[in-house]
């Protein structure tokens, strides 16, 4: 099993802030995907659609202001029982987020893509919660024919 990691540091913006922008159907829209529907509770499914397709999270734990625990139960074949994993602290001016799509079976290409892709939702997280606006899905920065 393989894993994405990635490490975004948010100046200005509290732990609850970014909790809820990760908890919330406005939240996850301002950065992620506008096309967000579903229930934001533990076990509870989540419901991203994009223009390539769309992607089912079930939250598996909730732990406010610290940590968020995602299992994709419907996306693409690569996802499927793969986990999103975001631990947050606090640094100084910063909240650290610490993020980690777990459970890969293997580095194939479309993981290096997703990696990427992650990287740059992490950044329009990191933008919606210092300035209030960031970059969902349409308006993300498109780096492949993968969208």
């Amino acid at each position: 099993m393989v894993d994405i990691l990635h490490r975004v540091g948010m100046k200005s913006a509290s732990p609850d802030d970014v909790y809820a922008a990760l908890t919330t159907i406005e939240g996850l829209s301002g950065w992620w995907a506008t096309d967000t529907k579903g229930q934001t509770e533990v076990g509870e499914i989540l419901e991203f659609r994009f223009v390539p397709g769309g992607i089912d999270m079930k939250v598996l734990e909730l732990d406010p202001a610290k940590s968020v625990l995602w299992e994709v139960t419907d996306g693409p074949a690569e996802w499927i029982g793969t986990t999103v994993r975001w631990e947050l602290k606090q640094s100084g001016d910063y909240t650290i987020a610490l993020f980690a799509h777990e459970g890969w079976k293997e580095p194939v290409e479309f993981m290096h893509h997703c990696s990427t892709k992650w990287a740059t939702f992490l950044v329009s997280l990191k933008q919606l919660v210092e300035t209030g606006i960031g970059a969902p899905e349409p308006y993300d920065l498109q780096i492949s024919d993968w969208h």
